[in-house]
């Protein structure tokens, strides 16, 4: 069978579609994760080059669903040599407008997923992953600048970064390697209401090229960390943020 298996979480539109179409290009089989877009994923699905393509379905908060969902892919890829970890929630949870009850609710659901999911679904893919495999988790800018109205959602991806380089230290015997990617804001159906006028002006602008980033910019960092080549960047965070925040 030619190609290698990817399963990528989150696939049914955004960064996670993009995703799953440039592994689909370079003729990899791939496995389309989503939680409740069946017609999406089957669209995304029906789109992409190759054969050998899967839709699966989990709720990433639910441990049995998500090993049900990852040992699913497997069997249908024969196997899974790359993973990516790209599924996540955004939710805004300001401290001071919020009761207390919503605040521990926002934190339980964005950690659920982001975080514990993500740690989830990385641990049963390596249950069916071979040296030279990779895992590529799809972290935030937000990590790093923090997130004032969303900080569950910062902390989430904080801590992704910080599991991904503990990762990378444990799997290396393995020949499994393990890099992140920390996008900006990307034009996706997710951030669409936030780059809408007049907020849209003024996130483009945070950027000096005047834009944010295109679904299709992370994908193409996501494909190289995932490549054979790439085993000397695991540990690695790349910043995808066209220079709007630097460290």
């Amino acid at each position: 069978m030619s190609g290698r298996g990817v399963l990528v979480t989150g696939a049914s539109r955004g960064i996670g579609r993009a995703v799953a179409t440039a592994f689909a290009a370079q003729g990899d089989r791939v496995a389309i994760h989503h939680r409740a877009s069946p017609e999406a994923a089957r669209s995304v699905l029906d789109e992409l080059p190759g054969k050998g393509h899967t839709v699966v379905r989990a709720d990433l908060a639910d441990p049995d669903e998500v090993r049900r969902m990852v040992d699913a892919a497997a069997e249908a890829l024969a196997g899974i040599d790359v993973l990516v970890n790209n599924a996540g929630v955004f939710l805004r949870h300001p401290i001071t407008e919020l009761s207390y009850e919503d605040w521990q609710a926002a934190w339980r659901q964005t950690l659920d997923v982001n975080l514990v999911g993500a740690a989830n679904v990385t641990w049963c893919a390596v249950q069916h992953m071979p040296a030279g495999g990779r895992v590529v988790n799809v972290s935030s800018r937000g990590a790093f600048r923090g997130e004032p109205d969303s900080p569950a959602y910062g902390a989430s991806k904080a801590g992704l970064n910080a599991f991904a380089q503990s990762l990378a230290i444990a799997l290396a015997p393995r020949g499994i390697a393990v890099a992140t990617v920390a996008p900006g804001f990307v034009e996706t159906d997710m951030t669409n209401e936030h780059l809408k006028a007049p907020r849209g002006d003024e996130i483009r602008s945070q950027s000096p090229f005047g834009r944010v980033a295109r679904p299709e910019e992370i994908a193409a960092a996501v494909l190289y960390l995932a490549s054979p080549p790439a085993e000397w960047a695991s540990g690695t965070i790349v910043d995808l943020n066209g220079a709007s925040y630097l460290r």
